[in-house]
């Protein structure tokens, strides 16, 4: 794997690895880097321990892929969540 990034962008990367719902699409899409090769990254990065947290996190996980996942778009919005429009946080 022979990627010149720079600790800032290696630091997103392993970010949007973690996050559930950011896909490896969307990591390939932003940074060129392939699921198998986010994979090498983060093994490389993070102390064995986290990386096995990791990999036991994310393995199956069908948040991860885009043709797996069952939403449509969007994120989780909890029904308890205030609106935002223009700017002002609304009062229920």
């Amino acid at each position: 794997m022979k990627h010149d990034l720079n600790p800032r962008q290696v630091d997103r990367i392993i970010e949007m690895a973690w996050e559930d719902r950011t896909t490896f699409d969307a990591i390939e899409f932003q940074f060129g880097l392939k699921e198998q090769e986010v994979i090498e990254l983060i093994r490389s990065e993070m102390k064995p321990s986290s990386f096995k947290m990791w990999r036991k996190r994310v393995q199956g996980r069908k948040t991860k892929h885009e043709k797996k996942r069952n939403f449509a778009e969007g994120r989780f919005k909890c029904s308890r969540q205030r609106n935002i429009s223009n700017n002002k946080i609304s009062k229920r």
